[in-house]
């Protein structure tokens, strides 16, 4: 099976639902033709370096997924069908993409993340924890002030 990576450029004046089902109907079409996604990517609306359909912005989705090129000849005849699609570009990553391979890469990347975001949040108790005590100090600090100068 090959990788593939695929960025479209939709029309930004969508509706969130629209938007939604164009997404969906990309991911539904890699899965009937026995693909499997690697990475959904929203960029979302950003400036376009040229007009497109008299457009100066673009809604942008990077789609990085394993399939065959009859997966790629359905999604871009999906993207010349639709109107919603305005540019599109597919690039072939790798001839021969090892799909547990790429699975075990994206556990990784998946753990990797989980662990950054508790030693995140783990930093973050801290930091509240050592505020607190330094409030306390202070008050402490500022009551002993006090006392000294009442006497």
């Amino acid at each position: 099976m090959r990788r593939y990576e695929t960025i479209v450029i939709a029309d930004p004046d969508l509706s969130d639902e629209k938007q939604a089902s164009f997404s969906e109907r990309i991911q539904a079409i890699i899965s009937q033709q026995g693909g499997f996604i690697v990475e959904f990517d929203v960029w979302g609306n950003r400036k376009l370096a040229y007009e497109i359909r008299k457009k100066s912005r673009g809604y942008y989705i990077r789609i990085d997924y394993c399939g065959t090129s009859e997966s790629v000849e359905e999604l871009e005849r999906f993207f010349r069908i639709d109107d919603c699609a305005m540019k599109y570009m597919t690039i072939l990553l790798d001839k021969d993409a090892d799909i547990e391979a790429v699975k075990a890469m994206m556990a990784a990347k998946e753990a990797d993340a989980k662990a950054a975001a508790e030693s995140e949040k783990a930093a973050a108790e801290s930091d509240t924890e050592t505020a607190e005590q330094e409030e306390t100090e202070t008050e402490n600090i500022d009551e002993d002030d006090d006392e000294e100068e009442e006497e």
